[in-house]
């Protein structure tokens, strides 16, 4: 029997009906623990703003608790949107947490705000403005956070004298920088700067074959990485059977549609809850392809759809995003839907 790739799991921390944010939180570090008890690779989480099914809007302090709350698996962002801060806070923080947790801390960076324009002009107006400046000296940026996490710091030319900034006093070893996308430019910029990238299929589901032959093609080794290196994130809800699957998939799906279509956003339902609404054909039309981009279904089934996805895209490692919903009645602070859904994965 062929073995699984590698495993690890992206977390947006989701919200449903019956859930505060404290519970969404406790929910995923109750999930954080099940991935690590189960050998997965890495845990990272996402960096979304004023969005009411997803509790994700702080990667740096959820990395804290998820890693504080584990053992041995990595932990990181999936992605921090750099052009929403000052790229010295970005590397200041990323520096504190792995200088609490060597070894386990990876920054995975993105371009996109990860939230409406409203909400990202409040941001960016913190981050040192407002214009679109901060996403055109994105290439920039990144040099930056990595020059200042080195333990050497990097020289600031002000009013004729060199300041020397460090993210840390004491640095003995840096994250693993990652360069997240979904278009092209992050695929060829990663290339350009010999760093690890990784596509949103798990998102977009579409253009990512063209995104990481793109990146493979225009690889530049550098110090930090001699060959490309990338893996695949896909959303995935596994049950005992493919009907209970397709099941719990569903109050996700109607998230997604609703973010599609541009329709306001809510908590995310429950799965009697999602099963009350009716679709017009349309809608049903649009749900049927974003659940044929999943990995939906049974244990083997599923595990089917992901050896055919890493060989697809040539990948040795399959980051999941667990999106099962629960059930009427479920523990407000517990995901058991999604616990199940790395349990089986895992075998």
């Amino acid at each position: 029997m062929t073995s699984l790739p590698a495993l690890s799991v992206l977390d947006l921390v989701p919200v449903r009906s019956d859930q505060t944010s404290g519970d969404a939180v406790r929910s995923s570090l109750a999930l954080a623990r099940v991935a690590d008890d189960l050998g997965y690779r890495r845990y990272w989480v996402a960096e979304h703003h004023n969005m009411p099914a997803e509790a994700a809007t702080n990667p740096p302090v959820l990395i804290a608790m998820i890693a504080g709350a584990t053992e041995r698996i990595r932990v990181g962002s999936g992605g921090v949107m750099l052009p929403n801060h000052a790229p010295l806070v970005v590397a200041e923080q990323f520096a504190l947490l792995e200088a609490a947790h060597p070894g386990r801390i990876d920054l995975g960076i993105g371009r996109a705000p990860g939230t409406d324009p409203v909400t990202g002009y409040a941001l960016r107006h913190g981050a040192g403005g407002v214009s679109d400046d901060n996403v055109t000296n994105f290439p920039d940026y990144v040099d930056n956070v990595i020059a200042m996490m080195d333990a050497d710091g990097v020289g600031l030319r002000v009013q004729g004298r060199t300041h020397v900034l460090n993210a840390t006093p004491r640095a003995t070893s840096v994250p693993m920088i990652w360069l997240l996308g979904s278009s092209d430019y992050s695929a060829q910029l990663a290339a350009a700067k010999g760093l690890p990238y990784v596509f949103a299929h798990h998102f977009s589901g579409s253009g990512t074959a063209e995104a990481l032959d793109l990146y493979r093609s225009r690889f530049q080794p550098s110090p930090e990485l001699a060959e490309p290196r990338t893996f695949l994130t896909v959303n995935a809800a596994v049950a005992p059977t493919d009907e209970e699957a397709r099941r719990v998939a569903l109050p996700n799906l109607l998230t997604m549609l609703a973010l599609r279509s541009g329709k306001p956003l809510h908590a995310q339902e429950l799965v009697e809850e999602a099963e009350k609404r009716e679709l017009t054909a349309a809608e049903q039309q649009l749900v049927d392809t974003m659940v044929a981009r999943w990995v939906v279904g049974s244990p083997d089934s599923a595990r089917e759809q992901l050896l055919a996805l890493a060989a697809a895209h040539g990948v040795d490692e399959v980051m999941v995003n667990p999106v099962a919903g629960a059930h009427v009645g479920t523990e407000p602070d517990a995901a058991p839907a999604r616990e199940e859904t790395l349990r089986l994965l895992a075998g």
